[in-house]
Formats: structure tokens, C-alpha cells, sequence
């Protein structure tokens, strides 16, 4: 069947959720290590099912997140109540909200910034995530890039498993336009249980980074200054330096003063 894999929070979040316990880590060690204040309050844009909002809050901090989905928000707030901490996300535009209490650090780690597909959503998704983060935090960024040197990456298979349900998921660009600097990728879920077997296929659009048009972006918002760079290993002891054929980045940014 052809449908939004955001329609399907259960599957999405068997998924994305195999690396979570790495990402928490990681996310608390950069608070620590990169934030000029003490970091109690987060925000996540674009939070779908909110994969990593229970183990954040039972390491003490108060978490909070939008996203467009309603269904993802549901199972996202149902999954918090069951687990006794506050129904903390809501439905919001990313590139369009104001919190009504500003956070000390944010993240976006699964390349759904990407999904704001021209320049002028990128820039106001960034300025909003700098009016809602105090001075001295974070916003900590996960995408891919596109090379300029070497060939981008065009395909990725993966299975997760969760109890009796398994997933694998393959993901595979269509359609490159680089010029339009847009991504098609078409994800295909082959989800099987004991009782049922079905495939969901999503196309999805992005919009593509080089490093210096990524780079570009930040100095437009205006808002945050690169600290740190690291890749999909989530090691904070393993920094990496951006170059032509990066691809795989998590860029640490920190609020700039007087901003």
C-alpha cells in the first residue's frame, strides 16, 4: 500500500528507534560538554513519535515537541502518560511556532530538516529554534550532506525488530536534482507480525545540503555558531572535520549572544 509512514507510528517508531539509546547518550554529553548554561529544558521539531522523550525525562530533564502529525502526536503524548511525565507535544509548523517558555537546547537528529524543501523555510525554521533557545544552548543537527567530492550515498537497508513485529526498511533515491536542490527518496517497510505480513512504500522530497550551501544557511539565520561536528557514530570523543565528501553529519550549534 501506498501511504505516509508517519500515518503508521508504530512501525515508524520500531524503525527509528534501534539507535536511541547511543543518541540520549550522546545528546547529554553535549549538553554537558558544549552548552554555556546548565541544560534542563528541551525541544524537539518535528518530534513524530517522540523516540527519545521517556529516557530524557527519567534522566531528570523537561521535554517538549511539535509536529504536523496528528497520529505520531498521539502515540508520541500516550506513550509519556503511561510512563507518569506530562503529554508534552503538540501539533505546530516548524518553520512557524513560539514556545511559551524558551528551552536551554534543541535537536532535529533523523534528517527531517531536510523535509523544508526551499530556503526560505530553512531560515525560518532556524530563527524560530533560535527565538526558543536561551543564550549559551543548543540546537543539535543530524543530515546528510551532498558531496561534492565522491559519489552520494543512494541506497540503505536496515531490519529492526520489536517483540513479535519485524521491519525491514530500505531506502533508495529516485531522483536527484541538483539544481533544484531536491532529493526523492522512496522508503519501502516490509512489516511482518505472526499474523500479518504488509508492505508500506512512502516517497518522501528533500531538499539537499552541500557543506558550503549548509554552511551559508547558518550564516543567513543568523542565529547559532558551529562548536562541534560528529557523525552518525554518536562519539563524543571522535569529532570530525567537514570536508567535500562528508555525508553523514551531526553538527552542534550554540545560541550566538545578543540573539
Amino acid at each position: 500500500m501506498y501511504g505516509n509512514l508517519y500515518d503508521f507510528p508504530h512501525y515508524y517508531d520500531t524503525i527509528f528507534g534501534f539507535g536511541c539509546r547511543d543518541e540520549v547518550t550522546f545528546l547529554i554529553q553535549c549538553f554537558q560538554g558544549h552548552a554555556q548554561r546548565n541544560v534542563r529544558r528541551i525541544f524537539e521539531p518535528a518530534c513524530g513519535t517522540g523516540r527519545l522523550f521517556v529516557p530524557l525525562s527519567r534522566r531528570g530533564f523537561i521535554v517538549s515537541g511539535l509536529d504536523i502529525n496528528q497520529r505520531a502526536l498521539t502515540y508520541c503524548n500516550d506513550r509519556l502518560a503511561r510512563h507518569g511525565f506530562s503529554r508534552s507535544a503538540c501539533v505546530g509548523d516548524m518553520t512557524r511556532f513560539r514556545l511559551p517558555r524558551k528551552v536551554d537546547a534543541a535537536f532535529n537528529l533523523i534528517n527531517t530538516f531536510r523535509l523544508l524543501t526551499s530556503e526560505n523555510m530553512a531560515v525560518a525554521h532556524m530563527r524560530c529554534v533560535g527565538d526558543a533557545v536561551n543564550q549559551g544552548g543548543l540546537y543539535i543537527l543530524g543530515l546528510h550532506l551532498t558531496p561534492t567530492v565522491g559519489r552520494p550515498h543512494s541506497r540503505e537497508s536496515y531490519f529492526s525488530r520489536r517483540g513479535q513485529l519485524c521491519v525491514k526498511t530500505t531506502l533508495r533515491t529516485t531522483r536527484r536534482d541538483l539544481s533544484e536542490r531536491l532529493e526523492r527518496v522512496r522508503i519501502t517497510c516490509d512489516v511482518r507480525t505472526p499474523t500479518k505480513r504488509m508492505r508500506i512504500v512512502d516517497d518522501l522530497t528533500f531538499r539537499t545540503y552541500t557543506l558550503r550551501q549548509l554552511v551559508s544557511l547558518f550564516e543567513k539565520a543568523m542565529c547559532f555558531e558551529i562548536v562541534k561536528i560528529y557523525d552518525f557514530g554518536y562519539d563524543i570523543r571522535r569529532p570530525i572535520d567537514l570536508s567535500p565528501s562528508t555525508q553523514d553529519v551531526v553538527i552542534v550549534l550554540r545560541k550566538r549572544a545578543n540573539r
